[in-house]
């Protein structure tokens, strides 16, 4: 028992010691991009479902946190706001399954033809849920789901969805460049990763464990890959139950499709599986307290349905140009720490990592930490109804940090 423990977290360990360099990279690019992209009168830019807001939502999705839990709180905060609910919805998957540190951990770990089927199929999965809301979903449904919403019931991770800490003035590169900048990068640097190192850690925990623990032949059953055709076919409709089941959300469930990439499930498969962050059952329970028990279970079946689909059609695209990986076993499940690149990138990402942490607790970053996780009407948040109180005219509070 030791020894299969002992091995588990040893092949945890190395997962994360190989991805190590790529998360803080992707993290701090993303923080460079919501550094100088603010986020002010974000709802006002969401007011239907038509196709110009639902590019808007994709991009604006695309710029913020990959942290599931904040990206739900914040469609939440755009819909109370008076944002389209679908829009709103829109946004959501685009902030967790377009952004740019999961294609750069996914082309670590995976490869680049993931990483490509991620951005391909990412917009395609947000078509098709727009097509099956618009639909589906009544007025009266909708309405319903916008007074629950209102009550304004505790989820995850408010305080840091209603942080805005953008700088303006000036273009982009001026404000990436400036000390203020430089703080703000460092402020959403420390809280993105803050928001989802618990997922990360998790799902290496639980890929390490499968990997393992679970005998190839388990996987060979369950993913029916001795069957070609059948396997294409339950491969995008398992994926997404797995991820339910495993409760790893965000960019912490890379490690986890590398496992069942390895196992045999299909290609469709472990991209519905990827897109799949957003059903996880915390933010399942999450929905319900934010739009009532009705909306919460249309959310869940249609959130599948598109998710499923999307790994369909990426499987057939894919296979009709020849991008589907004929190799099966990822490198990042036989990894083993040792002195080579890999080492050298993660010593410069983590001293680049104690610099931006240096100035996030210098420039005063360790009151809004602790309220991150808490409502949005804390300090870094607003004081009306529990949502932030925008300061320059109906978006998200700037949580300006000092120079």
């Amino acid at each position: 028992m030791t020894d299969a423990v002992g091995r588990a977290l040893a092949m945890a360990f190395a997962m994360g010691w190989q991805m190590l360099w790529a998360l803080v990279l992707g993290f701090l690019l993303s923080a460079v991009v919501q550094a100088v992209v603010t986020k002010d009168a974000m709802s006002r830019l969401l007011p239907d479902s038509r196709p110009r807001s639902i590019l808007i939502a994709s991009a604006l999705g695309a710029a913020s946190s990959s942290c599931s839990y904040a990206a739900a709180a914040l469609a939440r905060s755009l819909i109370r706001k008076g944002a389209d609910f679908i829009a709103a919805m829109a946004f959501q998957f685009a902030s967790t399954n377009l952004v740019v540190e999961l294609g750069i951990v996914l082309a670590v770990l995976m490869g680049r033809r993931f990483t490509l089927a991620e951005f391909v199929g990412g917009p395609i999965m947000i078509a098709l849920l727009v097509v099956l809301m618009r639909a589906t979903l009544r007025p009266r449904h909708i309405e319903a789901a916008r007074a629950q919403a209102a009550r304004g019931l505790a989820g995850r991770m408010e305080g840091h969805a209603a942080m805005d800490m953008s700088v303006a003035g000036g273009t982009w590169l001026t404000r990436a460049l400036s000390p203020r900048g430089l703080t703000a990068i460092s402020h959403v640097f420390v809280m993105d990763w803050a928001s989802v190192w618990t997922d990360i850690a998790i799902g290496l925990l639980v890929s390490g464990a499968l990997a393992a623990w679970v005998p190839h032949r388990v996987w060979t059953a369950l993913f029916l890959v001795h069957d070609p055709v059948w396997s294409k076919l339950v491969g995008p409709l398992i994926g997404p139950l797995v991820a339910v089941l495993s409760f790893v959300c965000s960019v912490g469930n890379v490690p986890l499709a590398a496992v069942l990439w390895n196992g045999g499930i299909s290609f469709g498969g472990v991209v519905a599986f990827l897109f799949a962050d957003l059903i996880v059952l915390p933010l399942l329970d999450i929905y319900r307290r934010y739009y009532g028990g009705g909306m919460a279970a249309r959310l869940a079946l249609l959130f599948y349905a598109a998710m499923a689909a999307a790994g369909y059609v990426v499987e057939v695209m894919f296979g009709a140009i020849g991008l589907v990986p004929a190799h099966r076993h990822t490198d990042v499940l036989q990894a083993a720490v040792g002195w080579n690149h890999t080492t050298v990138l993660d010593i410069l990402a983590l001293a680049a990592s104690a610099v931006l942490v240096w100035r996030f607790v210098r420039t005063g970053g360790a009151p809004m930490l602790r309220h991150m996780g808490g409502p949005a009407d804390g300090p870094a948040g607003g004081r009306n109804g529990g949502e932030p109180e925008s300061q320059s005219g109906g978006g998200h509070t700037h949580a300006r940090p000092p120079p």
